[in-house]
């Protein structure tokens, strides 16, 4: 499934222009997007074409879209290809989608005239300054639900254009079609969605961590969330968990379809957190819900913020990933941004190494004395001298 909608075609409302990707096939992180956050186009592929195909069609699509082309131009360059597909959009040059496909074109004019056509296979164009979107789908082999596709194509894109028509954003469609289209279709495995006017997206919260393997089910439980202080945890470890550990709050369920729409969509609360220094599972995700809450709660502070992912290392919320300090967190409150910068830490350890002048040695001399007194003995008599120095500083 490819789908890209278009509510604000001039580029003023942050949430007026989104799209995304996801199948049942496997690898489906060589069918999301390609975004250009500076020029606010996505690309979307797929089809069954050869992979080296595929690639060279991508590449051939933003060279032109980097020159200024139009939607129409770049997904043309699919049709050079045999059983490529590329779908292509922004909101400010159209929506398009080129060579082999079976799609809807959903229009709604300023009378609230919806018209809904199927087109399949060659080029269909949303023209810029149109509101509408294009939604593809078909069904992959092997899918159990196999032979759903066109009723659910049809049935889907008649309920983008009624929401269109009653004033939904874009990044709320897009959300809603990947609850429908995974649950009545089968097509269901992230993939994932970008917001184009804002620049943000679902990045690899939903793809294939392992070549050859299926990403997230976008219509099943993704995570299990506190709303108070941001722990997470994502299914199925999340079964084990009713409560919150640090504060006993019940947590909330979140579905992936719901994890996508909150991810893509601005609002007054948002968040847009990017991670550095590390590709660890599950880091990215459960940092931006630890910053999102330590925001909402204490505002854009990198003390604050670096207090609370301090705190989620220290109850093994994240591992494997050294402290922060307020120099590792970037802040910009005007875009309602923050990156934060980890150091992964070495030799695989999952917690980070205490900071002791202590050599290697001595702690494994400390090792093999069983009695807690006598390990606070050596230490306090390996610390004595930096007390001293610190109260006499004081």
């Amino acid at each position: 499934m490819n789908v890209i909608v278009i509510t604000d075609p001039t580029g003023q409302d942050l949430n007026g222009a989104a799209g995304g990707s996801m199948s049942f096939a496997d690898n489906m992180f060589q069918s999301t997007f390609l975004m250009s956050k500076d020029k606010q186009f996505v690309v979307l592929s797929g089809g069954e074409g050869d992979s080296n195909a595929r690639l060279s069609a991508i590449v051939d699509s933003i060279s032109h879209l980097e020159n200024g082309a139009t939607a129409a131009t770049g997904a043309a360059s699919a049709s050079r290809y045999s059983g490529i597909r590329l779908m292509v959009g922004g909101p400010n040059i159209g929506a398009a989608v080129g060579g082999s496909f079976d799609a809807y074109l959903i229009t709604v004019d300023d009378d609230n005239t919806i018209k809904v056509t199927p087109y399949s296979g060659g080029l269909v164009v949303l023209p810029p300054g149109k509101k509408g979107a294009i939604i593809h789908l078909r069904n992959t082999h092997g899918n159990p639900m196999y032979g759903t596709a066109e009723t659910v194509r049809q049935e889907t894109a008649l309920n983008i254009g009624r929401m269109i028509r009653d004033g939904y954003s874009a990044t709320t469609i897009v959300g809603n079609v990947f609850e429908e289209v995974a649950r009545d279709s089968g097509e269901k495995y992230g993939g994932g969605a970008v917001n184009l006017v804002s620049g943000i997206s679902t990045s690899d919260m939903f793809t294939p961590e392992e070549i050859n393997s299926t990403g997230s089910p976008m219509d099943e439980p993704y995570v299990k969330l506190c709303p108070t202080d941001g722990w997470s945890s994502g299914f199925p470890a999340a079964d084990n968990y009713e409560t919150c550990p640090n504060d006993g709050t019940p947590l909330k369920t979140i579905y992936a379809y719901e994890a996508l729409k909150s991810a893509i969509t601005v609002t007054e609360n948002t968040v847009g957190v990017t991670i550095y220094g590390t590709d660890a599972p599950g880091i990215s995700e459960t940092t931006s819900e630890v910053v999102k809450a330590s925001v909402n709660k204490y505002g854009y502070d990198p003390n604050a913020i670096a207090n609370s992912i301090n705190k989620g290392i220290n109850n093994g919320l994240l591992a494997g990933v050294n402290y922060v300090e307020p120099k590792d967190i970037n802040v910009r409150e005007e875009s309602k941004a923050v990156g934060v910068y980890f150091t992964p830490l070495p030799g695989d350890r999952t917690s980070p190494p205490w900071n002791l002048p202590i050599n290697s040695i001595v702690l494994d001399i400390i090792g093999t004395i069983q009695t807690t007194i006598g390990i606070i003995l050596i230490l306090l008599v390996i610390f004595r001298s930096r007390l001293l120095q610190s109260f006499q500083k004081r």
